[in-house]
């Protein structure tokens, strides 16, 4: 049995823990939550380059997937969860979850189902924010943030770069223009369609230029996740296989891979080894339109109704269904 000053020890060692947690959540700022943003409000920023020059761009395109559990394996009491891995079609590869899942927009009745396990998009991007609606958000020490814009944004990004009335880049640091993220609602989700580049230029002011200076430009792609190797798309099948026949999460199998947000890495685990998913952290329960940036399928829109996946009452079940589903596209 242990003796008073281990287990006085040991809650100390715990109570530490959790704080040194909750403050290293809640001191990362460095992503602007424009999502959080009231409605009605509108948060301006600017843009700056890629730290990378090799990108043409000032931004870089995410692609994750998002595989839904039925809970936890060995945890009764654990609510659905979810896993985001990357689509390897990020990095030109072939991805094996679209490869299976493509052809299921060719059946009626499986279009439903690939929405769910298709590809969701966001681009980051970095700047500054000039006018902030959010006023419980403090600057970092480095105020150059990061930003993370839905598909619904990013047209209005690109349209603007065509008008031929813009003269410079809008990230030019004397000769460049500010872009207005405006929050307000559809249908009972947030909706941006109404952000808009700013008509008159500006200069970077002193400050910020300092601040350039001090800090340097992020490199965008550094944010992005690890490419997958050989090993980590066998797991990343394997995962997909389960989800599709409604098996729940197994940490011992998947955790040194790829875990939900707020899953302890299976013990043996290094750091290094696992892939928590989202850039910003938030669990996958939250609600899309109120607290996470909004992602978006590139295919076909999403519904809202949940899917019905069944459950698993064999090892074999999850090929089965794959088999099914790939029996119907040739017939």
């Amino acid at each position: 049995m242990a003796s008073l000053s281990e287990i006085r020890a040991r809650i100390a060692a715990q109570e530490n823990k959790g704080q040194n947690k909750s403050s290293n959540t809640q001191s990362d700022n460095s992503t602007y939550p424009h999502w959080n943003m009231d409605e009605g409000t509108t948060a301006t920023v600017r843009f700056l380059p890629d730290g990378n020059p090799e990108n043409t761009f000032f931004w870089v395109e995410k692609q994750i997937i998002k595989l839904p559990f039925n809970g936890v394996k060995g945890d009764p009491n654990a609510r659905r969860v979810e896993v985001q891995v990357p689509c390897v079609e990020m990095y030109g590869d072939s991805c094996p979850i679209l490869a299976e899942v493509r052809p299921w927009y060719k059946d009626e009745s499986l279009k439903e189902l690939a929405n769910k396990y298709w590809k969701k998009r966001s681009y980051i991007f970095q700047g500054f924010v000039r006018q902030n609606p959010l006023g419980d958000d403090k600057t970092p020490a480095n105020p150059i943030r990061k930003f993370i814009i839905s598909p619904q944004i990013i047209p209005i990004v690109k349209a603007g770069l065509m008008d031929p009335e813009i003269e410079e880049l809008p990230t030019d640091f004397l000769r460049g223009l500010d872009f207005n993220i405006k929050k307000t609602s559809k249908g009972g989700y947030a909706d941006y369609s109404t952000s808009n580049w700013a008509r008159k230029e500006s200069a970077l002011t002193e400050a910020e230029q300092a601040a350039i200076e001090a800090h340097g430009l992020y490199n965008l792609s550094d944010f992005l996740p690890k490419r997958p190797g050989e090993a980590e798309l066998k797991i990343i099948k394997e995962m997909f296989e389960a989800s599709v026949d409604g098996q729940p999460y197994d940490n011992e199998r998947w955790g040194s891979y790829y875990r939900p947000w707020g899953l302890e890495a299976p013990a043996g685990s290094t750091a290094a080894e696992t892939r928590t998913a989202p850039t910003v952290a938030v669990p996958a329960t939250a609600p899309v339109a109120d607290t996470t940036p909004p992602f978006d399928v590139d295919e076909p829109e999403a519904t809202s109704s949940p899917v019905q996946v069944p459950k698993s009452t064999s090892s074999d079940k999850a090929q089965d269904i794959l088999a099914m589903i790939r029996a119907r596209q040739t017939k």
